[in-house]
Parts: C-alpha cells; sequence; structure tokens
C-alpha cells in the first residue's frame, strides 16, 4: 500500500467513526423528540425552548452526516481530495481540519461569498 492509500484509508476509517457517532446522537435527539409535551401558550415555555434546540441540532447533525458520507463516496471513486469547483488537491491540512471538505479554502470563500449575494447555484452532480 503507498503513503497515499494508507492515508486515505486512516481518513476513511476517521470518517466511518464520525459517521457512527452522528449516528448515535442523531437517534438520540430522535428519540428524546419523540416524547409528547404539552405545550403551553405562554412564551418562553421551556419544554418548547428545548425542543426546538433538539430540533434545530437534528437538522445540522443530519446535514453532517450527508457531508460525511459525500466524502466516504468520493474516497470510494477516488475523487476525495480534489476541489469540486476547480479540480486542484484540497491541502491535507484543510481535509485534517474539516475531512469532509469538497472546495479548497479559495473556492470555499468564492463560494461564500456567492451565497451572500444570492448568486451561488449548488451543483446538479452529487457523487
Amino acid at each position: 500500500m503507498t503513503s497515499r492509500e494508507e492515508a486515505l484509508q486512516r481518513e476513511k476509517e476517521r470518517l466511518e467513526a464520525e459517521r457512527d457517532q452522528v449516528l448515535a446522537d442523531i437517534a438520540m435527539l430522535q428519540e428524546s423528540l419523540k416524547g409528547e409535551v404539552d405545550i403551553d401558550a405562554e412564551e418562553g415555555d421551556p419544554d418548547l425552548i428545548e425542543r426546538e434546540k433538539s430540533a434545530a441540532l437534528l437538522a445540522a447533525l443530519e446535514s453532517r452526516l450527508k457531508s460525511i458520507e459525500a466524502a466516504l463516496r468520493a474516497i470510494d471513486k477516488g475523487q476525495y481530495g480534489i476541489c469540486e469547483r476547480c479540480g486542484q488537491p484540497i491541502p491535507p491540512e484543510r481535509l485534517e481540519v474539516k475531512p469532509d471538505a469538497t472546495l479548497c479554502v479559495e473556492c470555499q470563500v468564492e463560494v461564500e461569498k456567492l451565497i451572500k449575494r444570492g448568486l451561488y447555484r449548488p451543483p446538479t452532480n452529487v457523487l
């Protein structure tokens, strides 16, 4: 196995472990949201606020799960670590911090600027 293959294998194992943790967190939140809450019409009902926070966290975890699964598919297809926008390698330092990164830093900055202006349309070709 080459050093690149070894690094990809380590990254895949790290992503799989993170996916397992996210799935466990999602299951726990879904279970906590199953219980019925007697919603009080008063503003600031602590039970309602807690449910809203849990629902927001659940949405964030589901989004994170999609990113992790996309990164795992990219590894399987041999496209991991390649910027989806410019085709250049994503620096290993960025992948270390954000293993599910699909854009290099320069392209990420460009995309965020476009999003703020409402001009960005995500690519339709999903891995």
